[in-house]
């Protein structure tokens, strides 16, 4: 932890998100090490459940690091930050339960800038709670995209290839690959679920046999 002993300014509360391999960490770093560099007082949170890299580090896809404490919950990120504390950094806040918000929140009424970085939508391309609710409480959000591992686009999605149907499941490039819309592929009954969708604003039937090639 850098420390300096100012008084501390108007709160806010920025949001980084986007799907996996888009910069979001690295993003999270970079902001934060501004912070240190202007001597203020940061402090980095991360979630007990990821340990793919370290446990008492952020670390991005890149290997760029920065030191930080595991939280098991959001209430645990409030209770640990300290009261003079001006820049709260929080990764991979889509593992943090929806309290989170409400945190978010109070530490930024205390004046308090909170960075937080997360992925948006699941592998199944649905909103990943608590991030949707941050965004729109946050003064500042910014949205990251990743490289199409199929056709090299602008990737909005996080495409799982090997594990469970787990909606939370730690993993890297083994597991997961960025994919822009046209190649996005989610589970079946999520793809019968849009094929549908699309079909209801077409007016054309959808047979069920086609949802297995249906593309997100």
């Amino acid at each position: 932890m850098n420390v300096v002993w100012g008084g501390l300014g108007g709160g806010r509360i920025e949001v980084i998100c986007g799907p996996m391999f888009s910069g979001k960490s690295e993003e999270l770093i970079r902001r934060l090490r501004r912070a240190i560099i202007a001597r203020q007082r940061v402090q980095v949170f991360k979630p007990v459940v990821d340990n793919r890299y370290a446990d008492d580090e952020v670390v991005s896809h890149s290997d760029t690091r920065l030191s930080a404490t595991q939280a098991a919950t959001a209430a645990a990120i409030l209770q640990a930050t300290h009261p003079r504390t001006e820049v709260v950094g929080i990764d991979e806040a889509q593992f943090f339960d929806c309290g989170l918000v409400d945190v978010c929140e109070q530490l930024a009424a205390r004046g308090a800038r909170v960075v937080v970085a997360g992925l948006d939508l699941d592998w199944r391309g649905r909103p990943f709670a608590p991030i949707p609710d941050l965004l729109a409480v946050a003064e500042s959000v910014t949205k990251s995209q990743a490289v199409c591992m199929v056709c090299g686009a602008a990737a909005s999605f996080s495409q799982k290839i090997s594990g469970t149907t787990d909606t939370v499941e730690i993993g890297s490039a083994e597991r997961y690959e960025a994919r822009c819309r046209r190649h996005f592929e989610p589970e079946e009954s999520r793809q019968l679920e849009l094929s549908r969708a699309r079909a209801a604003v077409l007016r054309v039937p959808v047979r069920e046999e086609d949802a297995t090639t249906a593309q997100g």
